[in-house]
């Protein structure tokens, strides 16, 4: 058992508490048993699982599993537990993994998003996770976004961060141009648009630009938008929560793709 504060792997690990160690490390922190039957479940190339005693007992099987499919699994004191972990109160298990979602390119294909400089982690997770939910294809992010494999993000989408390809661009500008050439049809909420979004033809694929939780999208991104709608609010309501606006657009284009009956 790892009972030291001052071990090798026990330093290693907390250093990805940092974006810039996540980075340097090509490493992302997973933690708590769902995200981990997750990566199990999606064959997520595991690094290095850690866990106490009293996790290890209780979730055996997991431990079992996901232990053969990592290069190094150690059991570790409810201390250590603790500080390998991000959150007050972890539930016994952490493990690594390869930072492999940085894929080069998405297909322009389906309905896809496109998130502009998104900072809340809460907000990511939840737009990944309902992005999973209703179908979508994929996401880009433009570079200057959240980071994608902050611990709060993982945690919000629930563990679907493992089902959903997801990439980020250099810039997003050309990756809209990319989609147009790829025959999609580009979508932007704007809340001075003359159409709403259920006036879309959400059965041709589409690529929907979403921007920051403050500022919104950009004009330059509005600007490449084949189509801008806006989501209807009552008078009182200045805007909606960009998770809450993508799960909108989503599920809109998810009822109209449904079969009739």
């Amino acid at each position: 058992m790892l009972t030291s504060l001052q071990n090798p792997l026990v330093k290693q690990i907390r250093k990805l508490h940092s974006s810039k160690e996540r980075h340097s490390q090509d490493l992302i922190l997973l933690e708590g048993t769902h995200l981990l039957e997750e990566a199990y479940s999606a064959n997520y190339p595991l690094t290095t699982l850690c866990c106490t005693e009293k996790w290890q007992t209780t979730h055996f099987e997991l431990w079992e599993k996901a232990s053969t499919k990592c290069a190094r699994a150690e059991v570790v004191s409810e201390e250590v537990l603790s500080a390998l972990a991000t959150t007050v109160q972890p539930d016994g298990v952490i493990a690594t993994a390869k930072r492999n979602y940085q894929v080069n390119s998405l297909p322009f294909s389906g309905l896809l998003l496109a998130l502009e400089t998104i900072q809340d982690p809460g907000n990511l997770g939840t737009i990944i996770r309902t992005a999973a939910a209703a179908s979508a294809s994929g996401l880009w992010l433009s570079k200057n976004c959240v980071d994608l494999d902050n611990p709060k993000v993982m945690r919000a989408s629930a563990g679907q961060w493992f089902r959903v390809p997801m990439a980020v661009s250099e810039d997003l500008k050309d990756t809209v141009n990319l989609a147009k050439n790829a025959g999609m049809q580009i979508v932007a909420t704007l809340p001075g648009a003359a159409k709403t979004y259920w006036d879309v033809d959400w059965r041709q694929p589409s690529l929907i630009l979403l921007g920051n939780e403050g500022a919104g999208l950009s004009k330059e991104l509005a600007a490449m938008a084949d189509i801008q709608v806006n989501i209807p609010l009552s008078q009182e309501v200045e805007s909606l929560n960009v998770a809450i606006a993508s799960a909108l657009l989503l599920y809109e284009a998810m009822r109209q793709k449904r079969p009739l009956s």
